[in-house]
C-alpha cells in the first residue's frame, strides 16, 4: 500500500510536465527506483493504472530501472556502489573499513523519462 502515495506524487509530476509542454498523451514513464526502496513494480503499475484514469497518463506503461546504492566513507570520503541487495554491503575500497559508509543515493525514486505525444 506504500506504493500508492508515491504513485500519486509521480502522477502529479508527469501531469504537470505534460501540461507545461502541451502533451496530449503519455505512453510510458521510466522511473529510477533505488535498490534500497521496497517499491514493487507490479503494485506501482496497478496503483498508477487506477489513479491515472481520465488523465493524459491513462494507460501509460511504467518501466522501472533499479538504481544502485551509493555510499560515502566517513573515514576517507571515498564513494562506492552497492548494486545487489542480496549481497552484503561492501567494505570501502579506499580504506577497507566496513560499516562506515553514509548512504548518498539508492533509497528514493525519480522520473527519468517519458514517452509522450
Amino acid at each position: 500500500m506504500h506504493e500508492l502515495p508515491v504513485m500519486i506524487k509521480i502522477l502529479s509530476v508527469v501531469c504537470r510536465h505534460a501540461q507545461k509542454n502541451g502533451v496530449r498523451e503519455i505512453r510510458s514513464i521510466t522511473l529510477g527506483v533505488g535498490i534500497l526502496s521496497d517499491l514493487e513494480p507490479e503494485w506501482m503499475q496497478k496503483y498508477f493504472d487506477r489513479i491515472s484514469q481520465e488523465t493524459v497518463a491513462a494507460g501509460a506503461k511504467l518501466h522501472v530501472r533499479r538504481i544502485p546504492a551509493l555510499f560515502q566513507c566517513a573515514i576517507c570520503q571515498d564513494t562506492y556502489v552497492w548494486e545487489d541487495r542480496k549481497q552484503p554491503i561492501p567494505a570501502c575500497p579506499g580504506c577497507g573499513r566496513l560499516g562506515e559508509g553514509r548512504l548518498i543515493a539508492g533509497s528514493g525514486y525519480q522520473v527519468l523519462e517519458m514517452e509522450a505525444i
